[in-house]
């Protein structure tokens, strides 16, 4: 079952307008393609996941689903990785109305499905320990898509225990 639809110009619209204030520069002659995900599934999926290891679930969370969506398309207008690149992981998580106290971000980029996102987050000590990290109760999730880099798709978690 794929979790992914059309983008919408809503969302586009809505990461245009969130990207205000202390970003880096961004190169924003850089197309960039918000894609639509199942938040749903990616929630039970990793939600599964962490079942496996005796942790409770997580739920999707509207304010991290922004705060994703801002941090993977400031990734993918820089055209590389940066947990930087749309501030410090403190202040947008302030932002969004969280604390960092438990709160982790995983990014990754060039997978073109969440189950191979998902798959690289497992396989990485760092990013497999975010997603396992007890604490955590909620989530949001982001992939913006960059045709003309590198890498051309830009994936953020972020996760909150908040």
């Amino acid at each position: 079952m794929p979790i992914l639809r059309p983008v919408a110009a809503a969302l586009l619209l809505a990461l245009t307008l969130a990207g205000c204030g202390g970003s880096p520069v961004l190169d924003a002659s850089l197309p960039t393609v918000p894609v639509i995900l199942d938040e749903g599934a990616a929630a039970q999926a990793i939600s599964r996941y962490r079942a496996q290891h005796g942790l409770g679930p997580v739920t999707i969370d509207s304010s991290l689903i922004r705060a994703a969506s801002f941090q993977a398309g400031a990734n993918a207008r820089m055209g590389r990785l940066s947990h930087e690149a749309a501030g410090s992981f403190e202040s947008r998580m302030a932002q969004a109305g969280f604390a960092k106290r438990y709160a982790s971000e995983n990014l990754s980029a060039g997978s073109e499905t969440f189950d191979q996102v998902l798959a690289r987050w497992k396989a990485s000590p760092e990013h497999n320990r975010n997603m396992l990290m007890p604490q955590l109760r909620r989530i949001g999730i982001a992939r913006v898509d960059a045709p003309g880099t590198r890498y051309k798709r830009f994936w953020a978690l972020v996760m909150s225990g908040d």
